[in-house]
């Protein structure tokens, strides 16, 4: 220990045991033993070195229960103030159509910073509608721009904060060996077909199948098939993974979250109605903004991007344009029609 660093300590342990002092000199000393408990237990040492302020109250007559009260309070606050100049979590409403990726990106910027990531997965719009309801955390992070444009309109993220992290396509998804031999689209017609979806009012993919569906001019024939909307793009890769189903309108990606369990059925290039994209941005609710660009900038980064690759992510809009056609457009919001 060096010099310099030995006398700050000593001062600092001075004028400690001063403003212990201070505070028990108006209390008396059949309140010691319960005051010294209450300080050890309550005060930071920045607190302590604050109670000088309840030996000056002194002066002007207050009472020694109100010494205590104040110097409790003082480090309360002072506790409350290193915690958010020293932030240790970052809380981020998550639509789960990223859900493999971004929980092992989290790890990574963790062990690298030391913050903890708190992530909550569900359908976009459930997300959506729980950060609006309860006014807080730091990131808003769903699958598709469709809901990252809600969030804007209703002023709920920093919009200048945004950015792309990586790039979907709708597909269809199959259980492993494709026992109903399910090869296009149109296939999907056939009587006695269990179809699953998402729901399309609050989850990215449901919101794209019914896209897909309408636009191809199916809709009408195929949902006659559809048995059961799920409540996220998690649930939804399930219905294929258990069996539960023959077929769900996905996204090409989920063969890679179980490849022994999902495979994909690619659409033909003009039943690509959209590219979808995964955009991310600070909640108008965050209260540490600059540590929250920073997991941002960390996941459009070189490291955050190679775990969206190693999970066969696309991380480009060339990438996914060899799925679809070259004037398809990318992102973007569409309209749910009535009836779904």
């Amino acid at each position: 220990m060096s010099v310099d660093r030995g006398e700050r300590l000593y001062a600092t342990g001075l004028r400690r045991t001063r403003a212990r002092h201070a505070v028990l000199a108006g209390l008396g000393s059949a309140n010691w033993p319960m005051i010294h408990r209450q300080l050890a237990a309550k005060s930071s040492p920045k607190a302590i070195d604050k109670i000088d302020l309840c030996h000056t109250i002194t002066k002007i007559g207050l009472s020694g229960l109100l010494h205590v009260v104040l110097v409790l309070l003082l480090a309360a606050v002072t506790a409350t103030t290193a915690c958010s100049k020293n932030p240790r979590s970052l809380e981020v409403f998550v639509g789960s159509a990223t859900k493999p990726a971004i929980e092992e990106a989290a790890a990574v910027f963790e062990r690298k910073t030391g913050v903890k990531v708190l992530l909550h997965f569900g359908g976009s719009g459930k997300m959506l509608s729980e950060l609006k309801l309860a006014r807080r955390g730091d990131l808003y992070f769903p699958g598709s721009s469709d809901f990252m444009d809600m969030a804007r309109r209703e002023n709920l993220v920093l919009a200048e904060t945004e950015k792309h992290v990586a790039y979907l396509v709708p597909a269809i998804n199959v259980p492993a060996g494709n026992p109903r031999n399910i090869r296009t689209l149109e296939d999907l017609t056939r009587p006695g077909l269990r179809i699953g979806i998402a729901r399309p009012d609050s989850v990215c993919v449901g919101l794209y199948a019914a896209e897909v569906l309408e636009r191809a001019g199916l809709a009408e024939r195929i949902r006659p098939n559809i048995v059961t909307h799920a409540e996220s793009c998690e649930k939804t890769a399930q219905l294929v993974a258990l069996g539960t189903v023959d077929a769900v309108m996905g996204w090409e990606v989920f063969h890679h979250w179980q490849p022994d369990k999902i495979e994909t059925v690619f659409l033909s290039p003009d039943q690509v109605a959209r590219i979808g994209y995964i955009p991310i941005a600070v909640s108008v609710f965050s209260k540490q903004r600059p540590l929250a660009q920073k997991f941002i900038d960390f996941l459009v980064g070189q490291e955050g991007q190679a775990v969206f690759r190693k999970w066969h992510y696309l991380t480009s809009v060339e990438e996914a344009r060899k799925l679809a056609r070259p004037e398809t457009p990318v992102g973007g919001e569409w309209k749910l029609p009535a009836g779904w």
